[in-house]
């Protein structure tokens, strides 16, 4: 499938890497537990797919996800890949209408109000973070690039901590000598950048 592009690059960089990701899952690997602990691959991927969509809903007023992102029921009605890809494109499509300048664009995350830069780093961070997850949890290279999560990290350190509240993310876990910029991102959000399930 072709990618959707935006004017938003860390968005399109971020959905390539979910993009990536889904792809490369095994047939057999969607069962696999993944670092949100309680969420299998599948679960993951629809949190994931239901965050696209409710951010381009909050943007055009269109339909939000069919089902409480917080809650996957880790059953999919079709097929993963294009459930990940129809809700990219409707980020996608969403953030293009978006002016780089908007101060005040809505979203699904505190305070439901950001500058339009940041909204659609929030958006980015959301689908990368992801992406790394399903790939640790099957066995792919991370997704990640350090240029991507220095851009992520300004963008985290913006939004994360009232959404630890909600439980969104888990406590920030201390950095590390050796830590490049993707585990420093990494451990913001709560996640060990060594963990594997295999």
């Amino acid at each position: 499938m072709t990618a959707n592009t935006t004017s938003w690059a860390v968005l399109d960089e971020a959905h390539e890497a979910l993009r990536t990701v889904v792809r490369g899952v095994a047939d057999g690997d969607w069962a696999l537990p993944t670092p949100c602990s309680s969420w299998n691959v599948t679960q993951v991927l629809q949190h994931a797919a239901g965050d696209q969509t409710a951010f381009a809903a909050f943007i055009t007023g269109g339909p939000g996800p069919t089902e409480d992102p917080f809650a996957p029921s880790g059953t999919l009605a079709a097929d993963a890949r294009g459930v990940a890809e129809e809700a990219m494109k409707a980020a996608a499509d969403a953030w293009a209408t978006v002016a780089a300048d908007a101060e005040n664009v809505s979203v699904p995350v505190p305070p439901g109000k950001l500058p339009a830069a940041v909204g659609a780093g929030a958006c980015a961070l959301d689908a990368a973070v992801h992406a790394w997850d399903i790939a640790a949890a099957t066995g792919q290279p991370s997704p990640l690039t350090p240029g991507l999560a220095r851009v992520l990290m300004d963008v985290a350190e913006r939004i994360v901590e009232p959404l630890r509240a909600y439980g969104a993310y888990g406590p920030a876990l201390e950095t590390r000598d050796g830590d490049d910029d993707v585990a420093v991102l990494l451990r913001y959000l709560g996640r060990d950048p060594r963990w594997s399930a295999r």
